[in-house]
């Protein structure tokens, strides 16, 4: 269990390093100082207090939909839908704050509620069909993001388009979730995500429910003949990780964004499930991931202005952690590296 716990921590970090180690051979490459570019970098995101509020502003979507990924895949569930429920769920938050229009706390709850139950829903769709139809939950998820992006569009453009610009009216400034800091952008919507993956991570592995839902995931098969419903806790697994899409994206909507545009929330689904499986599918993990790739999002943009490197460099060295981080988890699998490995603990044992 502690070999195994290991390697868990090394492949991420080494993914880590040896992708920034090329990503500084590229900067070399293209005529700047690595040291300064990184430099600039960890300036962007940390070099002042309204950085660091950006950057854990930009952190919170990414860690929502994270979550999204981590709870799915745990019960076996391949939902690459979280960009879809994380959309219905702002969809239907800046809905019910628009529609109400009265203010008050309850409009934000009520907003908030609905951005989770729409997830949830969006969650459920795909969910029924993998278990009462057994259609592959991959290809359906996806088919789910392009309706929600479709419907999302529809919004900004007509039923709640305000203006000649397509884009929705602001929520009202009543609704908004409110600022933990008066003068910084962080919203109490960051206290949500973190207290939610603390929830997820003692629920998956403190509980005797979160272990059936593991055994699931690990063993559908082993599971069944233990008298475990698979279908219900797969469709359950959905049901969640679509609810938890679709509170991160209530939360942005009502605390960061305001309002529906063209290309909201594009990429999000995607990253969360690159996000999930660096961080091992652990939501601890899963978060402290996802403000890694807050930080190098949010620096890169300053270390262009000071170095001249492009901002592609740092989409560069994201896609290589993710690379490296898939193809060591498989490789560490191995009959021939678990060996390699067993022998290196054996003989530290053994000392």
């Amino acid at each position: 269990m502690q070999k195994r716990k290991l390697l868990n921590l090394l492949v991420p970090i080494l993914s880590i390093l040896l992708a920034f180690v090329i990503g500084m051979i590229i900067i070399l490459c293209l005529g700047a100082n690595p040291l300064e570019a990184i430099g600039y970098l960890i300036k962007g995101a940390f070099g002042s207090r309204t950085n660091l509020a950006n950057t854990v502003v930009r952190a919170m979507p990414l860690i929502f939909c994270g979550l999204c990924t981590c709870f799915a895949y745990r019960c076996g569930v391949f939902n690459l839908g979280g960009e879809g429920q994380f959309l219905c769920g702002a969809m239907a938050a800046i809905t019910v704050s628009l529609l109400i229009g009265k203010s008050g706390w309850w409009v934000t709850v009520l907003a908030i509620l609905a951005g989770t139950v729409a997830g949830g829903v969006w969650g459920l769709l795909p969910g029924i069909l993998k278990t009462w139809r057994g259609l592959n939950e991959m290809i359906t998820t996806i088919m789910f993001n392009y309706v929600a992006t479709l419907f999302m569009g529809y919004l900004y453009t007509t039923a709640l388009r305000e203006g000649s610009v397509p884009q929705t009216a602001p929520v009202p400034e009543a609704t908004e979730i409110g600022r933990i800091f008066p003068s910084l952008r962080i919203t109490w919507g960051i206290v949500i995500a973190l207290v939610l993956g603390v929830a997820m991570w003692y629920f998956l592995f403190n509980t005797s429910k979160g272990f059936q839902l593991r055994a699931v995931g690990f063993n559908p098969t082993a599971s069944r003949f233990n008298g475990l419903s698979v279908k219900r806790y797969m469709l359950a697994a959905f049901i969640v990780s679509g609810a938890v899409a679709g509170l991160g994206g209530a939360c942005d909507i009502l605390g960061t964004q305001f309002r529906l545009i063209s290309g909201y929330g594009s990429g999000y689904g995607f990253d969360g499930v690159a996000i999930a499986l660096i961080g091992q599918l652990h939501p601890v993990a899963t978060m402290i991931v996802a403000y890694f790739f807050a930080v190098l999002r949010v620096g890169s943009t300053t270390m262009q202005v000071g170095t001249g490197v492009p901002t592609s460099v740092i989409d560069i060295i994201q896609a290589l952690v993710i690379i490296f981080a898939v193809a060591g988890t498989a490789l560490v699998h191995l009959p021939a590296v678990k060996k390699f490995f067993a022998n290196i603990f054996g003989k530290k044992e053994a000392a």
